[in-house]
Formats: structure tokens, C-alpha cells, sequence
């Protein structure tokens, strides 16, 4: 499975970015069928608003994939102490090419996997995972992980895909985008992943548009 996704990011490598921000005709046309028009560019705003600019702490971002909305607020984020971890060379390598655009100098950039970080407990004020977990191919480990490394009273701010919403968009994130390596099922639905969050976390911030839900909690 690991080779699989290794493999399915590199080929997308050309037009992840423009998916995601909707900078061609043909992406906007994928979006609006298939995801019911929703702008993944308005959901980063809004989940990157939940990062205060002046934050001074550790922040670990995974999967940081090509940086594409993330660069902008890192470039002002000053005081942070950025980790940004994603499983895929090819997406790093992006990544590492527009921080150096940007003259990000307070990011670290780990390869490594989300199911067995390479960091100590409680090593991290906020952990942000953006576009991740729908494609995580152990989510139950993810989500350990994620639980273990960010410390207690620290934020959780992510935004990924979820079932339930659109019989359109599960059919394709279950017969297409699985098939291809960049999705891995089970998928989470709206209130399966709120009663999870719920069970460790306060939700201080809690919503979807379409498929896609977004969300900030503070870890008990």
C-alpha cells in the first residue's frame, strides 16, 4: 500500500496544486461535478485562520504536501517553530522549492510516515493536518500518532474529506480516487468524526461544506 501511494502522488505531482486551487478550466469543471463547486481555497482560509500570526510554539503540519496554502501563512508566522512531515518525496520536494521561493526559513521538512512519527510525546503546542486523512491508509494509528505527539491543552486544526454527504463524491472517492492510491476507505462521516474528536477534544470550531469537513479542537 505505502509503494502504491508513493507512486500515485508522483504522477499527480503536476496537477495536485491545480485541483486543489482550481487554477484551470478543467479543474473547475471536476470540482463543480463531482464535489458540488466547493472552493478548497475559502476551506484553507478559514482552517489557516484558526493559526494565530504571531503563534511562537511548535507546530507539526502533516501531511504538508506541496505547501500550496500553507506557504503564505508560514511566511508570516515568525516566532513559530514549523515541522512539516508528509510521506511522499515528491510532495516535499514542492514543498521545499516554494518555502525557498518564499525565504521560509523556520520550517523543517521530515519525510516520514504518520502511522509512527518520528517525534516525542507531547512534542507539539498545535498539530495541523490538512487534506490527510482521507488518504491515510491506517487511520486508527493516524489518529493515535497525532493524539500522542501534540500536548495536552494544545490545538488540533484540520480539514479532510468525509462520506455521507454526496452519493456523487462517494462514488468517486470509493471507485476512482481509491482505486488510484490517493484515497484510502474507510472514510469518516460527519458525526462519526465529531464523536471521536469528542472523546479526547473539545470542538471549538466544527463544520462542513460539501464533502469536506474543517474543524479546531483543544486536546483534554
Amino acid at each position: 500500500m505505502s509503494d502504491k501511494i508513493q507512486e500515485s502522488y508522483r504522477q499527480s505531482r503536476n496537477i495536485y496544486d491545480d485541483v486543489l486551487t482550481r487554477s484551470t478550466w478543467w479543474c473547475r469543471l471536476y470540482m463543480d461535478i463531482f464535489w458540488g463547486g466547493i472552493d478548497d481555497n475559502e476551506i484553507a482560509r478559514k482552517v489557516l485562520s484558526y493559526l494565530p500570526d504571531d503563534f511562537s510554539g511548535k507546530l507539526l503540519d502533516v501531511p504538508v504536501g506541496t505547501g500550496v496554502f500553507t506557504a503564505a501563512k508560514y511566511a508570516v508566522m515568525l516566532g513559530a517553530d514549523i515541522t512539516c512531515l508528509d510521506y511522499s518525496v515528491d510532495m516535499l520536494d514542492q514543498a521545499r522549492e516554494r518555502f525557498r521561493k518564499e525565504e521560509i526559513r523556520n520550517c523543517r521538512l521530515v519525510q516520514g510516515d504518520v502511522g509512527a512519527l518520528p517525534f516525542d510525546d507531547a512534542s507539539f503546542d498545535i498539530v495541523l493536518t490538512m487534506n490527510g486523512f482521507h488518504a491515510f491508509p491506517d487511520k486508527e494509528k493516524a489518529y493515535l500518532e497525532v493524539d500522542r505527539v501534540l500536548k495536552a491543552g494544545g490545538t488540533l486544526v484540520g480539514c479532510f474529506c468525509i462520506r455521507g454527504e454526496s452519493s456523487r463524491t462517494d462514488w468517486l472517492m470509493t471507485r476512482i480516487l481509491s482505486r488510484k492510491g490517493w484515497f484510502t476507505p474507510p472514510f469518516e462521516t460527519f458525526e462519526s468524526l465529531k464523536s471521536r474528536l469528542e472523546r479526547g477534544y473539545r470542538l471549538d470550531e466544527y463544520h462542513k461544506e460539501g464533502s469536506i469537513v474543517y474543524f479546531m479542537a483543544t486536546k483534554r
